[in-house]
Order: structure tokens, then C-alpha cells, then sequence
């Protein structure tokens, strides 16, 4: 581990990562470990890449320590050996025309979505990103979301920045006012089932990064299955670790969620 920077109420860890990201697209995640720990190993969404740091090739995970899991690793010491696999998991998809997106993410699981704005951006998609958090300090790159995208709004719970309530308030007036022809979005199955269940209402697709335990990220353990339908109408399982953490938010069976 090479650095650990603060983000609120939220750690950056900046890790060296060879190889990693020149295979890395927006949705995919490491396994790491601290050491030969395979028991600890936690999944975590890739935040940022640098294929050409002062260190070689580097990323950063965004921890939170107030999970149980994030504990552990924030309080990690700068030089700690990480074993790091990957990266992994099916990425975001993006758009083979320009269309209007709306990105959806909730404290922490906003890490993801800020290199997937940036590839947007480069195929000239209009972005506009709905950031929520419980309150000031959980709200994660909103500066630097500001200068990669059309438009930032900010909902807090307390309402200590931006609009009181949470992201699900604004999704349809957004959809509307952005013309939005895509959504994406991250986090627990909780705190985006409303979000996608919205974008379905409106006829509009969505791509859910979906935060669920992945023990081993290469689906030999089979800890992360996941409902969904399948094209075909028929229920199956997926693993959310190969066939996800990325899946069409309509194609995911929400009542099977925990």
C-alpha cells in the first residue's frame, strides 16, 4: 500500500497494481487481501487508475470505515503488503452512439462512476450525476465530479448540502429534464432497487454495479449468487462476480434480494 488519503468520512487507499490499469474499465473491481489473508480478502470497485505514477502502475479503492469490512483495511499501515487480484467482473457497457446518462451512487458507491463519466465524456455523452449521502461528510468526489460532467446535484439526508431526502427523489425529474436514453448506477441492492424500478417506469435502461459480499471474485465459491430473468422470461442465477457485478437493472429479480 502506497498511500492512504482522506475523502470525508472516507479512505483512499492508493495501491501499487501492475497490470491492472491497462485492463481496467469502469464497474470492474480488485479482490485484495492484506498479505497471504485470503479469509480477509474484501472486493472493492476501482475508483481511479495510473497506468504511469512515480510508483508504475497504481489504483485507488475507496474504503469506508464504518463497515465492518473497511475497518480493517482503512486502519491499514502505509507499506502494508496487499495481495491484489485482478481486474475483474463484467465493466459498465457503454453507449456505441452519444446519449444522455444519468449516473446514480450513494456515498461510497459513487467510486465507481466517476471513470465511467470520463469515458462517457470522450464518446460525447451528455452526463449529468445525482450524488447522495446521509449527510456532508459521506459525499465522495463531488468537486471532482463538477469539472467531468453537465451537471452535479447533491441530495443529503440531513440536508446539509444540496436537496434534503435521498437520490430516489430526483431520478424521474432528472430522467426527465436530462432526456437521459441510459442510466447507470451502484451500490447494495437496497439502495438501488428504487433507482432502477424508476428507470423502468420510465422506459428507460439501466446498468446496476450491484455491492454484494464476492469472497473469492472469480466464482469458485459461488458466495455472490444473484436472481435475475434472463431474456428468455426463465429465473436462473448469476454470480456477481463474473457474470455481474454489472447487470440490466430490469433483468434483476429485487423480491430474491436480501
Amino acid at each position: 500500500m502506497l498511500a492512504v488519503g482522506r475523502a470525508g468520512a472516507f479512505r483512499v487507499l492508493s495501491l501499487a497494481a501492475p497490470g491492472v490499469p491497462a485492463a481496467f474499465r469502469p464497474g470492474t473491481f480488485v479482490v485484495a487481501s492484506p498479505g497471504d489473508d485470503r479469509l480477509a480478502a474484501r472486493a472493492w470497485w476501482i475508483h481511479r487508475v495510473d497506468p504511469a505514477s512515480a510508483f508504475g502502475p497504481t489504483i485507488e479503492v475507496v474504503v469506508d470505515p464504518g463497515s465492518p469490512s473497511g475497518a480493517w483495511f482503512a486502519d491499514l499501515a502505509v507499506g502494508t503488503r496487499i495481495a491484489l487480484t485482478g481486474p475483474l467482473g463484467r465493466p459498465f457497457t457503454l453507449p456505441r452512439q452519444p446519449v444522455a446518462a444519468l449516473l446514480v451512487g450513494e456515498g461510497h458507491a459513487v467510486a465507481p462512476l466517476l471513470a465511467l463519466a470520463e469515458r462517457l465524456r470522450a464518446r460525447e455523452c451528455p452526463v449529468t450525476l445525482l450524488v447522495g449521502a446521509r449527510d456532508e461528510k459521506h459525499l465522495l468526489a463531488v468537486r471532482e465530479a463538477r469539472r467531468l460532467v453537465r451537471q452535479v446535484v447533491v441530495v443529503t439526508e440531513d440536508g446539509s448540502v444540496g436537496h434534503r431526502g435521498v437520490v430516489a427523489d430526483h431520478v424521474g425529474s432528472l430522467l426527465a429534464s436530462s432526456s437521459a436514453g441510459v442510466l447507470y448506477t451502484a451500490g447494495r441492492p437496497d439502495a438501488v432497487r428504487a433507482v432502477a424500478s424508476i428507470a423502468a417506469s420510465s422506459d428507460v435502461p439501466s446498468q446496476v454495479a450491484l455491492e454484494v459480499p464476492m469472497p473469492c471474485g472469480t466464482g469458485l465459491c459461488h458466495g455472490c449468487v444473484v436472481a435475475v430473468v434472463g431474456d428468455d422470461a426463465v429465473p436462473r442465477q448469476v454470480r456477481a462476480c463474473t457474470e455481474g457485478p454489472v447487470l440490466p437493472g430490469h433483468r434483476i429479480d429485487w423480491e430474491a434480494l436480501p
